[in-house]
């Protein structure tokens, strides 16, 4: 019995660009007045905008590996691992496989919480304003990061990521939102101060903040801190195939067989249409997605440092305060919890279907990994229940939730997310495949310059690694288990 599939096509430039857009504007977006105040106005805004022509670059090149071989007509690779085996092979397909996941595991901790943040930051608001400020309004995230993972519970039971594309045309909205209230009151700010806060060389030695007084080496460490918040920013390479094109998933749920001449065929759907090649219209998505993000992110963290100067937050919109105006505050804390809501499912997508392509295969004639139960549901229709997907999805929901509460860091953890996944998934690989497709030989002026940017890289990950670790180290210092309050 052979099982051939059969392709059938329903994205669009449009949509993709919608994925991107949502992988792309996340909370990250939030740190980057942080990350600007830790470098100045010379090194800031430079930095961001080289993190983004080499996330343009190589995303182009990994692009272009969705297909192995000729790149209209070549076999496709259906995630980033599917590239890499079938271009690179051997032990890099684990080492990439374990680095993607490890990565995608951890921003799922990192937007719960974000979205604690968010969602504590509209009841503090609100506190305040009725108490009129005699009300400290003291929070425990804990019950902020149960209620995200509830809600991620129930969106994870989403079988496939194609049924998600809605969710990440809110998303991108709701980005646009809260970072367009950001810039709007750190231009109010400026305004008000009638002053462009900050230095060309970033925070000042001996500079007072909620972790101290800023030493030599603290300054350091904040410095390489930030490239990692500012990888972070631009952390989408390691879905960027998932979201070119993905196959309905591993189940029969959405594949429709039918038998001609001793063949069995089924149908998958992509995400993206072709002609033209897909390739192509990837390129233009993330040539506008990282072109429209980028401006946002530099206006949000100039502005925000011209704002707040050596003082910039951590979350750019903690620094506004709880009263004028807090009803835009809330609105905009609002957008982000509706994002974090859409970019959790997002990332947590290829991580899901690849533990439940390797179930399906491991153990093929279990009824609890591969049987479908029909659940008729209003308004919805017809839900195929999978008991392997609902147990094992909330298992990962639950884990993502609990170590959020156990380091509620925000800062650091975005850091090292960042530092950890940008060199080798955004460069790295892509260079390496690019590099094998196009069989460029050694020494050539090519290889060379592909090469200098990939080691190049490398360098910033380690630096940024460093910087986040101490991070790390430093707050765990005054840091309680589960009893971490705002």
């Amino acid at each position: 019995m052979i099982l051939e599939p059969i392709y059938a096509s329903a994205g669009t430039f449009w949509t993709a660009t919608a994925h991107i857009i949502t992988a792309v504007i996340g909370s990250g977006v939030l740190s980057l007045a942080w990350a600007v105040a830790q470098l100045g106005w010379v090194a800031g805004p430079t930095v961001m905008l080289l993190f983004a022509l080499v996330n343009l670059y190589t995303s182009n090149l990994l692009a272009m590996c969705y297909r192995t071989g000729d790149p209209v007509t070549g076999k496709r690779n259906y995630t980033y691992m599917d590239a890499v085996k079938s271009t690179l092979g051997g032990k890099k397909v684990k080492l990439c496989g374990l680095i993607q996941y490890v990565n995608l595991f951890g921003i799922s901790i990192g937007y719960t919480i974000a979205a604690s943040v968010s969602m504590m930051a509209i009841k503090r608001s609100n506190c305040y304003h009725k108490s009129h400020g005699n009300d400290p309004c003291h929070l425990s995230s804990n019950v902020f990061m149960i209620t995200f993972g509830v809600a991620e519970i129930i969106l994870s039971q989403i079988p496939d990521f194609d049924q998600v594309w809605w969710l990440s045309i809110v998303a991108a909205i709701m980005s646009f939102t809260y970072s367009a209230v950001g810039l709007g009151l750190g231009i109010g700010k400026v305004v008000e101060n009638k002053i462009f806060k900050g230095s060309l060389m970033g925070i000042s030695i001996g500079t007072v903040t909620q972790g101290g007084t800023v030493t030599d080496t603290q300054k350091m460490w904040r410095s390489l801190q930030a490239l990692g918040a500012m990888a972070f920013a631009y952390s989408f390479s390691i879905i960027l195939i998932e979201i070119q094109v993905l196959p309905s998933h591993v189940f029969k749920t959405r594949r429709i067989h039918f038998c001609t001449q001793k063949k069995y065929f089924s149908l998958m759907q992509d995400t993206l249409r072709s002609p033209p090649a897909e390739y192509k219209t990837m390129r233009k998505s993330t040539f506008l997605s990282i072109t429209v993000t980028t401006v946002f992110y530099l206006l949000c963290g100039c502005m925000g440092y011209a704002a707040f100067g050596d003082n910039a937050p951590g979350n750019l919109l903690t620094g506004f305060g709880f009263y004028n105006p807090y009803w835009l505050l809330d609105i905009a804390n609002l957008a982000i919890i509706v994002h974090l809501v859409g970019a959790y499912q997002v990332f947590s997508q290829p991580l899901f279907a690849f533990v439940e392509k390797w179930s399906a295969h491991k153990w093929a004639k279990s009824n609890f990994v591969t049987a479908e139960y029909e659940i008729p549901i209003p308004l919805y229709g017809v839900y195929q229940l999978n008991l392997f997907r609902l147990v094992w999805r909330t298992i990962f929901v639950l884990l993502t939730t609990l170590i959020a509460m156990l380091m509620p860091f925000f800062n650091d953890v975005v850091g090292i997310l960042g530092a950890f996944g940008f060199w080798p998934l955004t460069v790295y690989f892509p260079i390496d495949m690019y590099i094998c497709q196009k069989k460029i030989q050694r020494w050539t002026s090519r290889w060379l310059g592909l090469q200098i940017l990939s080691v190049t890289c490398l360098f910033v990950s380690i630096a940024a690694a460093v910087g986040s670790i101490a991070g790390v180290v430093l707050d765990l210092k005054t840091y309680k288990p589960f009893k971490t309050s705002y």
